[in-house]
């Protein structure tokens, strides 16, 4: 049976209107959420175990690509689905985030749409 932690969704950002829209789905779907800003905090927080973490890859505090490439390379937490935003027009991101682990890249549009589905999906 999953633990409340396994079912935790991280999120690394600080936008105010994402960060409002994250919580109220997250609330939703029945998902606690914990906003994080450093690297430290994420890499922490990771070991728990969270269902998903949800990352803007324009967001300043990280670097997004190094982030992602440590988790992924970490034996304790390379199976956590890893979620990434981004303006529509950074397609050389978006390949550099995949090709580090990213395991989805949306633009930030398709990322608002679907975040209700998204996190019901993690929700299990």
């Amino acid at each position: 049976m999953p633990t409340t932690e396994s079912k935790k969704i991280l999120a690394v950002l600080d936008d105010l209107f994402f960060m409002v829209k994250i919580k109220e789905s997250a609330r939703q779907a029945g998902l606690p959420i914990e906003f994080l800003k450093t690297e430290t905090d994420v890499l922490d927080r990771a070991k728990t175990h969270p269902a998903l973490i949800i990352l803007d890859l324009n967001y300043h505090g990280v670097d997004p690509l190094k982030l992602i490439g440590t988790l992924k390379a970490d034996h304790a937490t390379k199976g956590i689905s890893l979620i990434g935003y981004l303006s529509h027009v950074q397609g050389e991101l978006k390949v550099q985030a995949q090709e580090a682990g990213c395991n989805a890249v949306l633009p930030r549009s398709a990322f608002s749409q679907n975040l209700a589905q998204i996190l019901k999906r993690h929700a299990g």
